[in-house]
């Protein structure tokens, strides 16, 4: 795996503010390419960085996941599904247009508009499943 892949996806992760999460879309839109490249980003090196504030499109998480996040998440705020296997990611959804520009600072650059069109565009297709 590309190593600016990784620093990219780690990066956006840290920048998911506290009681915020973000799905695996959301950052593979922000970075540039698929959810389950950020998948495996996260599965090989996601332990260093706030890990517990990325879900899947439902905001649900793998069950031996969801167990060490939910002691995070009652401290940050973030209310847990009656299935205890994530949150309602609706109500606790990073904003995307203010993370995205927070991505674009910390690289410096301001590719933002396009990714945030991106971003748009994924939240539309979520809203309607």
């Amino acid at each position: 795996m590309a190593e600016d892949l990784v620093e990219r996806v780690l990066r956006a992760v840290d920048l998911v503010p506290a009681g915020r999460v973000v799905s695996y879309g959301d950052i593979a839109a922000l970075v540039g390419t698929g959810p389950r490249r950020v998948g495996a980003v996260m599965s090989a090196w996601g332990s260093s960085v706030t890990w517990w504030r990325v879900t899947s499109a439902s905001g649900d998480l793998p069950p031996d996941l969801a167990v060490e996040a939910s002691a995070h998440w009652r401290d940050e705020g973030i209310t847990i599904k009656p299935s205890g296997r994530g949150c309602r990611i609706g109500a606790h959804r990073a904003d995307l247009a203010r993370w995205a520009d927070a991505y674009d600072a910390s690289l410096g650059a301001s590719a933002g508009a396009e990714l945030l069109e991106r971003d748009h565009r994924t939240d539309q297709s979520l809203d309607r499943a």
